[in-house]
């Protein structure tokens, strides 16, 4: 008697202990970006906070560096279902929805103070609503990446000293835009293999931000920092329709509310790196320059609206969005 006992008290622990693993669900988070920096430790805190919430129903784990592809393999996974969640470029989303590119055109914005009005307007929720219906991937938060500066091992004062250059870009036509704005040859190479084209010099420069110029340690490879500041990217937090459909109503406002804190952690950390990067550059005997942007800023506002160069908005977009205080 007592062996029928205990055998069905093991059959009952047996079951408890499987029903919750049962009941838990595993997501991918992909990212191209390192372990050091913000966006992967926020994409960790938001996988843990999360779990927490969900009462541990959602496991999300996160692979970053390019673990599960490059930025466009990742985003072509989403619809998939092979990644469940990922960090997507501006650039990228608008490879599929092309007119929020416009928001990672060279020198749209006239200063931080635009751009944040425009992360406040309704031009962004237009914008991140056209994509959702276009796809139906949510986008959950968007997340200031930086300012995208240029190396190169000489000074770029003008883009006449970039005429030619062959300038390292992701595979995105608001990057290659900037290089044709300013005479380069655009060169699409994956993120993950930057450094050795630099140090092969298979190209002559890249443009990325601060932190990511110090996380990727391009200026090992590269003699100078010209702050071009060029474009002020940004990274959305984008889950898969797949996803986003199976959520009940009260997850979604978890995932979305815990993504934009995740977001607002990760810009502040950007925008604090950056404040002090210049002199840390300058204490590793890096040459850090800040031109004059204005033959910049004139050399792309003449190609902003010009199609066959990769402008994919309406002129009523563009000027909307110029009118933004």
């Amino acid at each position: 008697m007592r062996t029928r006992v205990f055998g069905a008290l093991v059959v009952l622990l047996a079951l408890t202990v499987a029903i919750p693993a049962a009941a838990q669900t595993k997501l991918k988070f992909a990212h191209v970006y390192e372990t050091s920096e913000a966006f992967h430790a926020e994409a960790l805190w938001a996988a843990a906070e999360i779990a927490k919430r969900t009462n541990n129903k959602y496991q999300i784990d996160v692979f970053p560096a390019s673990a599960l592809g490059n930025e466009q393999q990742i985003s072509q996974a989403l619809p998939l279902g092979t990644i469940d969640m990922a960090y997507l470029g501006a650039s990228f989303v608008g490879a599929v929805y092309k007119p929020i590119s416009i928001v990672n055109a060279p020198y749209i914005w006239r200063d931080t103070a635009h751009h944040t009005a425009f992360s406040k307007s309704p031009i962004l929720t237009e914008l991140t609503d056209g994509y959702f219906k276009q796809t139906n991937n949510k986008i959950v938060a968007i997340t200031y990446y930086g300012a995208r500066h240029t190396t190169a091992n000489k000074a770029l004062n003008t883009p006449a000293d970039m005429k030619g250059m062959k300038l390292r870009v992701p595979q995105a036509p608001m990057y290659m835009m900037y290089a044709k704005a300013v005479g380069a040859n655009p060169t699409p190479i994956a993120f993950a293999e930057v450094y050795l084209a630099l140090q092969n010099k298979t190209v002559d420069g890249q443009e990325n931000p601060l932190p990511t110029i110090q996380a990727k340690k391009f200026y090992e490879v590269q003699s100078h920092i010209n702050l071009t500041g060029h474009i002020l990217d940004n990274l959305t937090t984008t889950l898969s329709s797949g996803l986003w459909n199976r959520l009940t109503p009260p997850e979604r406002e978890i995932f979305d509310s815990v993504y934009k804190q995740a977001a607002a952690r990760a810009g502040a950390s950007i925008r604090d790196s950056e404040a002090k990067l210049v002199d840390w550059f300058k204490q590793q005997k890096k040459t850090v320059l800040a031109p004059d942007l204005k033959p910049f800023r004139e050399a792309a506002a003449r190609i902003h609206n010009d199609a066959s160069l990769g402008a994919v908005w309406t002129k009523d977009l563009y000027d909307r969005l110029q009118a933004l205080k």
